[in-house]
């Protein structure tokens, strides 16, 4: 498989540095490097930062290869079926579990290769129908379904969700604001028991500050680091 990198992006370290600043400690900072190049995933790989997000199955693979193993990868975006072979030997945590079908398929892919993959299940809470995820309904009954409880290869570790994509802040709270209600009900009911669900991956650069005031413990940031 080909894909195109750009050939020069720049990092910009100052605001890397000032984004580490802002995080509270117990907020993950999740690199945003797709489409980035090796050689600026390195720069910012050099810069300390060992935890990077990817959208495409093949194109994390590749990377995987040619960088540093002691990166931790993270699947940030759409997942098909059929792309989670490439990811399933080493991935750290897939954020965009948002069927039951794909988190079947996940749980396959990882008895071949002997893993337990950590996942989060994504929430549709925008006022976008082109987002992914789950709507509560769809996630209570993929819960309470007699078979759920016999994926022993996958681990849910918490929830991700996406704001609507918005000038309006208040929109966007009120958006993370539902998100976190959705981790504490589940949390409850479901997870009460379990150690590792204890993730809500929300924010991006436009709206991380909003996603860490609504409780969120992993923000997937890009474009603010990697500046064209």
């Amino acid at each position: 498989m080909c894909f195109s990198l750009p050939l020069l992006i720049m990092i910009n370290l100052e605001h890397y540095n000032q984004i580490k600043e802002t995080l509270p400690s117990a907020v993950k900072l999740v690199a945003v490097s797709k489409m980035k190049s090796i050689e600026d995933i390195t720069a910012l790989y050099q810069a300390g930062q060992r935890c990077f997000g990817e959208n495409k199955a093949q194109e994390l693979k590749l990377k995987r290869e040619a960088l540093p193993h002691d990166i931790e990868w993270h699947f940030i975006g759409h997942l098909q079926s059929n792309k989670i072979k490439y990811i399933a030997p080493f991935v750290a945590l897939i954020h965009s579990i948002d069927s039951y079908n794909l988190l079947q398929e996940v749980n396959k892919q990882a008895i071949k290769y002997n893993r337990i993959i950590p996942c989060l299940l994504q929430f549709h809470i925008a006022q976008e129908d082109a987002k992914f995820g789950f709507s509560w309904e769809e996630a209570i009954e993929m819960l309470n379904d007699t078979q759920f409880s016999a994926l022993q290869n996958i681990e849910i570790q918490g929830i991700m969700g996406m704001a609507t994509f918005t000038d309006n802040q208040v929109q966007i709270s009120h958006e993370f604001h539902w998100l976190h209600h959705i981790f504490q009900q589940l949390k409850s009911d479901y997870f009460a028991s379990n150690e590792q669900f204890k993730e809500i991956s929300m924010g991006m650069t436009g709206d991380y500050l909003l996603a860490i005031a609504e409780k969120s413990t992993m923000v997937r940031i890009g474009s603010a680091i990697f500046e064209i």
